[in-house]
């Protein structure tokens, strides 16, 4: 009989586990491909949540994890070394690592994680933590020229910091986002002569929008970076000696330099997953918002996790977009989230919520962000004033308040953070004691059409807009 609402709901029977989940959690195998932030932070929660079977550490570099953020600051200023950069230990996580050694393929089938070195890794569950590496300068030939750089890993930090200290006569920085604006910072800092190359209309343009790109393209010319918008690298001359000596810009001009940092982006650490059938490819990995990875049919899969820079998953706060976030603190909270669901019953997972926040320090200027700044369509100063440096910004998208950037005002964002949170209408409806004039009303947050590539000409990705209908989808069975 069909149950209806004047009918007693039928009970519901209690269904038994078959022991399966704590045979895992005493004696079953998890590999974690990774061994960088995210990846150390799972292993800790697992082993803190009471796994105890065996923990299979697998990463790309020689070292064990170290923390990344200080490589564009305080080891470029000369503050730090690269190598005392090891991520602090929160707990003992027992684990076998296999170090220096990438993983080459995965057969989820038959559950084996495949390494460079042709040995394979069985797992019972998977955690893939493998991260981005650093968009490189297209042209091989003139990557290779001595004096070029990129900056994501320890090696990068320790050389470039060398080459700082040795006191070249000017350094070029292709791409003003955030890492490019640090190392710009950095080189200011060192009283090193610093010409910054960006594509688009104002560094930060692409993270924060026009409105508060002017303010970050005041502070480099303040700080005296020779910062040319509107421009590319269109070319890097060596000299007989195989240094780099020129960069040649799209305006015709040409910048002598000795040094040149690519900050072009990043590329996501999926390569290794072709073929494997699972849904990863250039924009990463995507999963559900329990981290539980998709195969390429969009099934959701029950064994293989992924968390930190390289998943993406849907956020409610952010009308369910797959996010995929270069964040510090995304990489920790999500390991959390990941960890926990790999050892619990399907009852007992949990989402992925933690609202993504950022920070950068540059030319003294602390920056901090909460929220989806980019989603935005709209600015409100509803603190501060542009003008001052120190305010706080909040941005609008369809009616509700979406995200949030502070300059030098970084105590204030936990309560812009809340109205993320709640969903709280745009424009804020409160008044604030130090809103200036240029806050009595929200403007257009001036972001550049995505489609157009913003730090140089790397950065587009075909065949993966929305709107772009060159894909193909032909399913391997």
């Amino acid at each position: 009989m069909p149950w209806t609402p004047s009918t007693p709901r039928p009970r519901r029977c209690p269904v038994r586990g078959d022991g399966a989940l704590e045979q895992l959690k005493r004696e079953g195998r998890i590999v974690v491909v990774g061994a960088s932030l995210a990846g150390l932070r799972a292993a800790e929660t697992l082993r803190a949540k009471g796994f105890e079977g065996s923990l299979t550490m697998i990463g790309d570099e020689p070292g064990e994890p170290y923390d990344r953020p200080p490589l564009s600051k305080q080891v470029l200023l000369g503050k730090a070394r690269a190598d005392r950069t090891a991520l602090p230990r929160l707990r003992s996580v027992d684990a076998t690592w296999r170090l220096g050694v990438p993983a080459a393929g995965l057969d989820m089938a038959a559950r084996r994680v495949r390494l460079a070195d042709g040995d394979e890794v069985p797992y019972d569950r998977l955690l893939i933590a493998t991260g981005v590496r650093a968009r490189p300068w297209p042209r091989e030939e003139e990557a290779e020229l001595d004096g070029v750089f990129v900056l994501r890993t320890r090696d990068h930090g320790a050389a470039l910091a060398r080459r700082l200290a040795d006191g070249p006569k000017r350094v070029l920085v292709i791409g003003g986002g955030f890492a490019g604006s640090e190392v710009a910072s950095a080189c200011r800092e060192r009283g090193i002569p610093v010409t910054v190359a960006e594509r688009g209309a104002s560094p930060l343009v692409g993270a924060l929008g026009g409105v508060i790109g002017a303010v970050s393209a005041g502070l480099h010319r303040e700080h005296g970076v020779d910062l040319r918008c509107g421009v590319m690298v269109t070319a890097l001359e060596g000299d007989a000696s195989g240094r780099v000596r020129a960069a040649h810009l799209s305006d015709g001009s040409t910048v002598e330099t000795d040094v040149v940092v690519v900050s072009l982006g990043a590329l996501r650490n999926t390569e290794w997953l072709a073929g494997s059938g699972l849904g990863a490819g250039p924009r990463g990995i995507a999963c559900d918002a329990g981290c539980r990875a998709f195969d390429i049919r969009g099934i959701v899969t029950d064994d293989i996790y992924a968390a930190g820079d390289v998943a993406r998953c849907p956020h409610p706060l952010f009308g369910y977009q797959f996010l995929s976030l270069e964040h510090w603190g995304n990489a920790v909270a999500q390991a959390g989230i990941a960890a926990h669901n790999m050892i619990s019953e399907s009852t007992d997972r949990l989402p992925h919520m933690e609202v993504p926040a950022f920070w950068s320090s540059q030319f003294g200027v602390n920056i901090k962000s909460v929220g989806v700044p980019s989603m935005g369509t709209e600015i409100l100063i509803a603190q501060g004033s542009l003008e001052s440096r120190r305010f706080v910004g909040v941005y609008g998208y369809q009616g509700r308040v979406i995200g949030a950037v502070s300059f030098d005002h970084g105590r204030w964002l936990p309560f812009y953070q809340e109205l993320i949170e709640s969903t709280a209408p745009f424009p804020p409806s409160f008044p604030t004691v130090d809103r200036h004039p240029d806050g009595q009303r929200p403007m257009d947050a001036d972001f550049p059409d995505p489609s157009v590539p913003s730090h140089g000409p790397t950065v587009t990705l075909s065949g993966y807009s929305p709107a772009d209908r060159r894909i193909t989808f032909i399913p391997a069975h």
